[in-house]
């Protein structure tokens, strides 16, 4: 799903940072099981929180065709908040195709692109392999392309929502919901429509479907597959839980390949104490996907993120 690799870089870094994934084939002992995943807990909460993690998106601005200037002053079509000069540049877009080119009197010093001073240039997309990274004092800029769409994501490392973080809430662990599902491949695959949170939606292959039995009922889950190369299943759901413990629009889940490859029949664990909450259940400029319909699950999951009430209001639920 190419229009999504800026969300899957954070997810992926997420799900795997400081320990291994919890589907692995063998069984953990209770205390490995445990410690690993505190581990897990606690490098989400330090990815989040980064200087350029998703606490610190603070905007989200269309790039409309043609020439959309950006700066600190109120006549900006994109009209940046916080420390930054009048006038930034210009974003020129045709079609598909993104420029940045210099305000009147030039590229102020403040403005650096990939850590080099501004100049007149093609920005890269984040669904491209190098997407252009802007800064401007504590302000970070993407361009990102979500369907037919170009927009300026934007974040502060002294956003509030970052520097007034404290903790992520979670539902108590329960070993009981690690659990080991049939996958039955798909041959050939199947193509689904995601949904975004911002109206888009994206083609994502989905390889199978992994069966599994909670308090003896038989459920069905769809992961796919955001990019050709990938090792781990995406898996977005929404269970009873949402939305009155959980967030509002479902959680995101990964797991290992089942044990035989994508096209074997196999095993594949599933260990929801792993589910978290999407980027917009912390900042309004996110734009998650969103689970389609065979992914809501008419059972609880009372394990993993719950709700976050630091003071953002996920999109989903206003």
């Amino acid at each position: 799903m190419n229009s999504q690799v800026m969300l899957r870089a954070a997810l992926l870094a997420l799900a795997g940072a400081g320990c291994t994934l919890a589907a692995a084939a063998t069984t953990p002992t209770a205390g490995d099981w445990s410690k690993d995943l505190q581990a897990w807990r606690d490098a989400r909460a330090q990815k989040l929180s980064a200087p350029e993690g998703w606490m610190s998106l603070t905007g989200l601005e269309p790039i409309a065709q043609g020439r959309n200037p950006f700066g600190g002053a109120d006549d900006n079509p994109i009209h940046l908040k916080g420390q930054v000069p009048a006038h930034l540049g210009v974003l020129e877009r045709d079609g598909s195709t993104v420029k940045l080119l210099p305000p009147p009197g030039g590229f102020p010093a403040e403005l650096q692109v990939d850590g080099k001073p501004a100049q007149a240039q093609t920005l890269h997309a984040d669904d491209e392999p190098q997407p252009t990274r802007l800064t401007a004092g504590t302000l970070v800029f993407f361009v990102i392309h979500r369907g037919d769409r170009y927009i300026l994501r934007i974040k502060d490392s002294q956003a509030p929502t970052r520097t007034g973080f404290q903790h992520l809430n979670w539902y108590a662990p329960d070993p009981a919901f690690r659990v080991k599902a049939k996958w039955t491949p798909y041959v050939p695959q199947k193509i689904i429509s995601i949904p975004s949170i911002i109206g888009t939606e994206d083609k994502s292959p989905v390889p199978g479907v992994a069966e599994f039995t909670i308090g003896g009922q038989s459920y069905k889950l769809e992961p796919i597959i955001e990019e050709p190369g990938d090792t781990v299943l995406f898996y977005i759901l929404r269970d009873s839980t949402s939305p009155k413990t959980s967030y509002g629009a479902g959680r995101f889940l990964y797991s290992e390949f089942p044990d035989h490859g994508l096209d074997q029949p196999g095993e594949v664990w599933l260990d929801f104490n792993r589910l978290q909450n999407p980027p917009c259940a912390y900042t309004p400029y996110a734009t998650c996907p969103l689970p389609p319909r065979q992914n809501w699950l008419k059972v609880a999951l009372p394990v993993g993120e719950k709700k976050y009430h630091e003071g953002v209001e996920g999109v989903a639920e206003r």
